[in-house]
């Protein structure tokens, strides 16, 4: 009885540890975690998430209850902050600091700033904070512009300090300006644009302006800065935007352009085909519209057409054929075929080149032409000339210098043959270099 009060004691002890050491449910803000036990048990493993624009702890988002609860901590923050890379600037010391990275937000460090840069407070030391939108100041180090002299122009009586982004007015000595006639001088991260130098006012020649087709009619040979100029287009060409003449102007580093006048396109003679036209001029990359008359048709097989003014002129002229008029495929011929892909019709005036197989002579014209739905007469492919090994053995010959396999000759072309070893020749030396005429060939003989 003494042995069963003890067991029963030792299970209630070790039941009420165990309630010791288990863990309750985890409490974590900004997360999507939900318990779904009331206690968990020691050696359980969670895994959570946190809500948009929330992180896990540096220490992971899995969680383990342990006797000393939940480790690492389960916590939700805001992104942590990476070592900064600070341009013109460093942390004060970076070696030191570099292996507390990341960090959360609301960690500040102090910072400074190379030569010619400032903090935005404008002072060469000075503290970033990791925020929950990373490092405040986005940019920790600004450029510092010192505003002292003005070259050709009045300076400030005393040094003037500007920071990165802002500008100021300048004022040069009459006839001079800053480049492209600024007023402003901004500062940059590179320090002042434009520098502060102010450069002669110059005037433009009219022989360094070259006006393709056109001419400045202006009697005049320099101009004054800011002065415009007209010039005029030769017979049949217009400005770019259309016009008989067009403006320049002169400015600090010189013609404000070098324009060019563009000849129009002419109306074109339109045969059997009337023309969709609007009235104004024809420039380059216009399109011009045209319809063949009732019973034709153009190239493309429509009645209606279109062609592009170009600076060489069209690009094609309107033909318009009679439908009645166009050819079919051309013919046929043996042993040879046309170079180009076969369509359902050709308009009139169409050419086709023909070639023939390996071996074969072409003879005649290499193309034919469509004329009123009919075709010229097409090439003929000439046959070759194949030289046989039963023929030359029966004869006793051989081909002199080649082995004696099949071999083929083009018409025109000469075969020289010689006696097989241990003959000699019975027909005359001439014929031993026959000559294959359109696919025949005379054999020599030796015996």
């Amino acid at each position: 009885m003494l042995f069963l009060a003890k067991v029963i004691l030792t299970l209630w002890v070790s039941w009420a540890r165990g309630q010791e050491s288990a863990c309750d449910p985890p409490r974590i803000a900004n997360s999507h975690f939900f318990a779904d036990r009331s206690k968990y048990e020691l050696g359980h493993a969670i895994t959570y998430s946190c809500k948009s624009g929330f992180y896990p702890s540096l220490g992971g988002n899995t969680i383990k209850c342990t006797d000393k609860g939940w480790v690492p901590p389960p916590r939700c923050i805001f992104k942590p902050c990476d070592f900064p890379d600070i341009k013109h600037g460093r942390l004060f010391r970076e070696d030191r600091y570099r292996s507390y990275f990341p960090v959360t937000p609301g960690q500040w460090f102090p910072y400074s700033c190379d030569e010619n840069f400032v903090t935005p407070l404008q002072v060469k030391r000075d503290r970033m904070a990791c925020t929950r939108d990373g490092w405040s100041p986005k940019v920790p180090c600004l450029r510092q512009c010192i505003f002292n002299y003005l070259e050709n122009g009045h300076g400030p009586e005393n040094e003037q300090k500007y920071l990165q982004g802002a500008s100021v007015n300048v004022h040069c000595y009459p006839g001079y300006t800053l480049p492209n006639q600024q007023t402003l001088m901004t500062c940059t991260e590179n320090g002042w644009v434009p520098p502060p130098r102010c450069i002669r006012l110059e005037a433009c020649l009219k022989s360094t302006v070259t006006i393709e087709n056109g001419v400045i009619s202006d009697s005049e040979s320099t101009y004054p800065l800011n002065k415009i100029v007209k010039y005029k287009c030769k017979q049949g060409y217009v400005t770019e935007d259309g016009h008989t003449s067009g403006y320049i102007t002169c400015l600090q580093n010189g013609w404000s352009a070098q324009p060019r006048c563009i000849k129009l396109c002419d109306m074109p003679i339109f045969e059997n085909a009337t023309v969709i036209f609007t009235g104004k001029a024809l420039l380059p990359n216009d399109t011009l519209d045209y319809q063949c008359l009732d019973g034709y048709e153009n190239k493309d097989g429509n009645a209606l057409g279109s062609m592009v003014c170009g600076e060489d002129g069209w690009s094609h002229l309107p033909t318009c054929f009679r439908s009645a008029d166009k050819c079919g495929p051309p013919p046929a011929i043996s042993n040879g075929d046309i170079t180009s892909f076969p369509l359902e019709g050709y308009p009139p005036g169409s050419r086709v080149e023909y070639q023939c197989q390996a071996y074969y002579e072409l003879r005649g014209p290499k193309d034919v032409t469509c004329s009123y739905a009919k075709w010229s007469e097409p090439p003929r492919c000439i046959d070759p000339c194949v030289i046989s090994e039963n023929i030359m053995n029966a004869k006793n010959i051989q081909l002199k210098g080649k082995d004696d396999k099949p071999y083929y000759v083009k018409t025109g072309g000469i075969v020289e043959f010689m006696c097989k070893s241990g003959h000699k020749e019975v027909t005359s030396e001439e014929s031993f270099q026959a000559v294959c005429r359109e696919g025949t060939v005379e054999y020599p003989t030796c015996k």
